[in-house]
């Protein structure tokens, strides 16, 4: 299929820059994927769609302060995007993007002020390069002192100290900061909401995938089929799996979170019908044509055109219901991205 087929026009000021006043004062768009019914309501009405003996399954992953700004002893800035710990050289390293790339130099201090830095190592050939903390509880305390939450580089403004709590769910562990973007589909969600749906009888089942930089990679191939997702690690914990597996057979519905969670979910081996744990990296890309497993409906949010995550819901809800609810979406002034509204299918 052609990438073309996903893409749709968004006026530039429905582009969410932030993020609703409360986490439940979004908007909520429910699509029957089956007869393709519109609804158009308030996320704090999403209880309505569970019963007794639901799953409501969250990436628990947590996002940690990815940015940081620093300074080469010449005076020039360079933006370090933080990828992920590695181990080079026998040493505790972190692989980054740089911004710029041609002026950093191998071997080559970079400042964040006068009293604290850190080393280039390697300028690797996909781009990326290794820097070195002096230790990991230091990289572990500048991080922390001077990162900058990473929002998409569609939000077109400096973090602000409210975003180190409103990009992040509520249900992001700590033991779990690993993510450079938010699973964006759980932003809504509030206690009282979790707690409401606890209630109700419907069981919330943590799993876990770490989102990489992968997630903003953009589909450049004309063919959808051309196109390759980066792996993310993920986690289904055995009491996750049984927890999850309990409810299928009890005739419970599983509704993920995000994106994210339903590529973890899927991506887990099923034995005579039962998910398995998982433990690993995943890579699973979902377009149309896939025959999905373990989700039954979808809470997502509005994704970029000729994204993978567009074709990944195209493939669950159908392309033409899809992009008719965009453009329904786009008509009804509704927001768009990580700080948008919210889409339920059905």
């Amino acid at each position: 299929m052609e990438i073309e087929l996903f893409n749709y026009h968004l006026p530039e000021d429905q582009l969410a820059l932030f993020p609703a006043s409360r986490r439940d004062g979004s908007r909520l768009m429910a699509l029957d994927r089956r007869s393709g019914e519109i609804s158009l309501q308030k996320f704090s009405d999403i209880k309505e769609y569970f019963r007794a003996g639901d799953a409501l399954v969250v990436n628990n992953t947590r996002v940690f302060k990815a940015r940081l700004f620093s300074r080469r002893a010449t005076g020039g800035k360079v933006e370090v995007f933080l990828l992920e710990e590695v181990k080079y050289d026998n040493k505790v390293c972190w692989e980054v993007l740089t911004h710029p790339t041609r002026r950093v130099r191998e071997g080559e201090p970079l400042f964040i002020d006068e009293d604290n830095s850190f080393k280039v190592l390697r300028k690797l050939p996909n781009g990326r390069t290794i820097i070195h903390f002096s230790s990991r509880a230091e990289a572990s305390r500048l991080i922390s002192k001077f990162g900058h939450v990473p929002l998409p580089v569609y939000i077109h403004r400096p973090d602000q100290n409210s975003d180190e709590k409103r990009y992040q769910t509520v249900y992001a562990q700590k033991s779990k900061d690993k993510s450079v973007a938010a699973p964006t589909a759980g932003l809504h969600f509030t206690n009282r909401i979790l707690s409401s749906l606890k209630e109700m009888g419907v069981k919330i089942i943590p799993i876990t995938l770490h989102v990489g930089y992968g997630t903003f990679k953009p589909v450049k191939a004309a063919n959808i089929e051309d196109h390759t997702v980066d792996p993310e690690f993920a986690e289904i914990s055995k009491s996750s799996a049984k927890a999850i597996n309990r409810v299928r057979q009890k005739g419970g519905r599983i509704f993920a979170v995000g994106t994210t969670s339903v590529r973890t979910l899927e991506s887990a081996e099923m034995v005579k019908g039962e998910i398995q744990p998982l433990n690993r990296p995943v890579d699973l890309y979902i377009r149309p044509g896939f025959k999905f497993r373990v989700v039954d409906h979808m809470i997502t949010n509005f994704h970029l055109p000729r994204s993978s995550l567009i074709i990944l819901v195209s493939a669950f809800a159908g392309r033409e219901n899809i992009l008719r609810a965009y453009q329904t979406a786009v008509e009804n002034k509704y927001r768009f991205y990580s700080y948008g509204d919210c889409m339920l299918i059905l």
